[in-house]
């Protein structure tokens, strides 16, 4: 549905994009992450035609955006981070003075109707948008997006000022729409793309450094090598029982006490499920075993170590001298080196088609 090949776009001598090749296939969910600068939003004002790229191309349903402009419009709605809106007009002129910039050919007053309802709306379609709370103008924004019924639908930090049960609807809607659409999501909101979305692309000054399935890294969040454990024992032996144990690589003591237990906080080696072993060594020494979480690995450390990765290696290429990067646990370096290496060997690949293509 969507592809980009080799884009780049420089503002100046800094490169914002910086050869930037992926697919987006009909009907995926696709979370577009990246810290601030990485060059997110300017990817996705050029598949919007917004902007122009320097270099490179992208293509959506086989048109290329510069050659065709208007039929690629046509079939895109974009929400950007501060949505579009005309403070002035009520939700019905602003929403009917979208739908003849798009030139809509559905009923105009049903369509209209129905994306109020999907959006939860209906109930503000005649006030005036300057008087309306902040969720509600990210509502509207939301709206103006899907008029139409655009087949790629692109939102930039969709959930901004919605309270939390407002985020969750959000998340449903956009769920939903992506049963019939392609749907890009960017947003800072780590949880929010792990809910929504089917895969997760990451950016860190304007290249991609990882491109995986959300379930396959789902599974890394699940790992259980960390563990909250509630003990009922005398904590400095505890946790010097902890700390001596073969197969725990960490553990501490935290500042925290549930009842007559203390809590502590381990990880054990990679590959060993210490929960067992732990078990009988507590039982033996008549410490009991009241409370045992699994704590697995956030999206957020993924994505902080993904970043300092790709840092460090951009760092090592251009032999500049960076400050080392806080130390991470074996699973997250393991996550964030199998990720790396899975996308530079995809552009190794690439580079090799187009070398073998141009030969021929």
């Amino acid at each position: 549905m969507i592809i980009i090949d080799h884009l780049v776009k420089t503002f100046g001598t800094n490169y914002a994009v910086d050869d930037v090749s992926f697919e987006i296939k009909k009907g995926e969910v696709v979370g577009f992450l990246g810290p601030n600068g990485a060059g997110k939003s300017t990817v996705m004002n050029i598949i919007t035609g917004y902007l122009s790229s320097t270099s490179g191309t992208v293509k959506i349903d086989g048109i290329d955006v510069l050659e065709n402009p208007l039929a690629t419009k046509k079939m895109v709605g974009y929400l950007p981070e501060q949505p579009p809106l005309y403070l002035d007009l009520t939700v019905e002129e602003y929403l009917g003075f979208t739908y003849e910039l798009k030139g809509c050919s559905y009923n105009r007053e049903k369509h209209l109707r129905e994306i109020c309802e999907i959006v939860k709306i209906t109930d503000v379609y005649k006030r005036v948008i300057k008087n309306l709370s902040k969720g509600y103008r990210q509502r509207v924004g939301i709206a103006q997006a899907l008029v139409g019924n655009p087949e790629i639908i692109i939102f930039d930090e969709p959930t901004i000022g919605l309270d939390p049960k407002q985020i969750i609807e959000i998340r449903n809607l956009i769920r939903t729409l992506g049963r019939d659409h392609t749907v890009i999501l960017s947003t800072h909101i780590l949880q929010e793309v792990q809910a929504c979305c089917d895969r997760i692309i990451i950016i860190n000054k304007g290249r991609i450094v990882a491109d995986e399935l959300t379930e396959n890294i789902s599974r890394a969040v699940g790992s259980n090598r960390r563990f909250n454990l509630k003990i009922c024992g005398p904590q400095r032996e505890v946790l010097a029982m902890l700390k001596a144990k073969s197969g725990i690589v960490y553990a501490e003591a935290l500042p925290t006490r549930d009842g007559d237990a203390n809590v502590y906080m381990i990880e054990s080696e990679v590959g060993v499920d210490i929960r067992k072993s732990l078990f009988y060594t507590l039982a033996e020494k008549n410490w009991p075993l009241v409370g045992l979480e699994s704590l697995g690995m956030n999206l957020e450390d993924i994505f902080i170590t993904i970043v300092d990765h790709a840092n460090e290696q951009r760092g090592r290429r251009e032999s500049r001298k960076k400050k080392p990067s806080p130390a991470k646990s074996a699973i997250e370096q393991e996550v964030a080196q199998a990720m790396l290496d899975k996308t530079a060997k995809t552009k190794t690949s690439e580079i090799a088609g187009k070398s073998r293509g141009e030969r021929r």
